[in-house]
């Protein structure tokens, strides 16, 4: 990861932040409290609660990390930024494929859902369709093989 920027809607980067807060305050208190009780049950060297509540603190250490990291070099994507006909991130795109049409909104990595029409920037189609306008026809590699997907439109 490091510097490379993490590209979020206004509403993914409110969602991370809640969830690191949450991670910093509330359950960061309950692991507290779960290594204080585990403690207090004695030898520590075959005490199951205490090794589980150790593990825990470590997974949830690992993901404040992750989410300080995401949220420190946030490009904000702009739904209704510069209409330039040009599919950017943040861009809805009405593609059509063998006949059939399909409508993708091209989104970071990290709000990718493609099972919701929301596609990475990093994707194989996702990646081929920046830069294209309506009109464009873009072939991209399949695991099926070819597929050429023409732009019907940038709503």
């Amino acid at each position: 990861m490091g510097d490379e920027p993490t590209y979020l809607s206004p509403e993914g980067l409110a969602k991370l932040k809640t969830e690191l807060e949450e991670l910093k305050t509330v359950k960061r208190q309950e692991i507290s409290t779960r290594l204080a009780e585990a403690k207090s049950l004695g030898d520590l060297t075959e005490n199951s609660e205490y090794m589980e509540a150790k593990e825990a603190q470590e997974q949830l250490e690992k993901r404040i990390a992750e989410l300080e990291l995401l949220t420190k070099n946030v490009v904000l994507i702009q739904k209704n930024g510069e209409k330039s006909g040009v599919v950017v991130i943040g861009s809805t795109v009405e593609i059509e494929a063998a006949g059939v049409r399909e409508t993708y909104t091209i989104v970071g990595s990290e709000e990718a859902r493609p099972l919701e029409g929301r596609i990475s920037n990093e994707s194989p189609l996702g990646k081929a369709f920046l830069g294209h306008k309506v009109g464009d026809k873009i072939t991209v590699q399949a695991p099926a093989g070819e597929r050429t997907y023409k732009i019907v439109s940038i709503p």
